[in-house]
């Protein structure tokens, strides 16, 4: 919520993941997502073009795999931003809608036989993925509920 100030958290939100958090894996997601859509609408195909026919089809469904997991981590995201501008409830997002969609693992026999530029941002995907996934997992443990007076407390202390 806005009154959080800018690395609060939204009313019964984990404290682990806070606004500054949030927006700087957006912005990691960004990029990242900006980085696959260059690299598999330029360079990616000349290198897809080089590699035998089952390799290709290997490479095709790769880049449907890092596209995927990067629409999941962009999606919750947004959801907890929802949650910090006060849009949705803390509650609301953990609904298992609005919770991490479930995305391929990559097979790292299959990683070592793909371009070196296709490993590099498969790996970058599958890190990015697997962070959320922890925070996102970090939803089940059960947040306690904060007085009112230790609430208060809390926002001073991010405040100075």
């Amino acid at each position: 919520m806005a009154a959080n100030g800018a690395a609060g958290v939204g009313m019964n939100e984990p404290e682990h993941i806070t606004n500054r958090l949030v927006d700087s894996l957006y912005v990691e997601a960004m990029v990242l997502a900006d980085e696959v859509r260059a690299y598999f609408d330029e360079a990616g195909r000349a290198e897809r073009d080089r590699l035998v026919p089952a390799r290709r089809v290997t490479f095709s469904c790769e880049s449907l795999k890092i596209t995927t997991r990067l629409m999941h981590v962009i999606a919750w995201l947004l959801t907890r931003r929802a949650v910090a501008t006060g849009e949705i409830s803390a509650v609301q997002a953990r609904d298992p809608l609005r919770r991490l969609g479930a995305a391929a693992d990559t097979d790292p026999a299959v990683l070592e036989t793909l371009p070196d530029n296709a490993r590099a941002l498969i790996a970058a995907s599958l890190d990015l993925y697997a962070r959320v996934r922890r925070f996102d997992q970090g939803l089940d443990q059960a947040v306690a509920a904060v007085s009112p007076a230790r609430g208060l407390l809390r926002r001073l202390e991010r405040a100075f």
